[in-house]
């Protein structure tokens, strides 16, 4: 493989992402070319569909779980926590969310 000389190849990342959208056009002829193709799978039908909907409309916004409680519940309980925190014997310690009976796995800690 012959060296390649130091105007060859991109130096920062603002030329990567140069390079890289000087192909946005083919790139998405590609896509429009598999999504519209019957002989391409189903799944890379749909990849290169939601491909070029993520590019053109943005990915879509995704719900926010939290387990049991609602948003609203959450923010109660992190508020009750911040105006009456539990007692400490150390000033820099850690105090959780777990005081306020969330479940596991939406315990938060918090540094005072």
């Amino acid at each position: 493989m012959p060296a390649r000389g130091k105007a060859a190849r991109p130096r920062n990342l603002t030329e990567i992402r140069s390079l890289a959208r000087s192909h946005t056009r083919t790139a998405l002829r590609v896509l429009v070319g598999i999504m519209r193709s019957e002989d391409a799978t189903p799944a890379a039908r749909v990849s290169a569909a939601n491909a070029i909907l993520d590019r053109g409309w943005g990915k879509a916004a995704q719900p926010v779980e939290n387990g049991q409680d609602g948003v609203l519940e959450l923010i109660h309980r992190i508020e009750r926590i911040i105006v009456h925190p539990p007692s400490s014997s150390s000033g820099d310690a850690v105090t959780t969310l777990e005081t306020a009976e969330l479940p596991i796995c939406n315990r938060v800690s918090i540094e005072r």
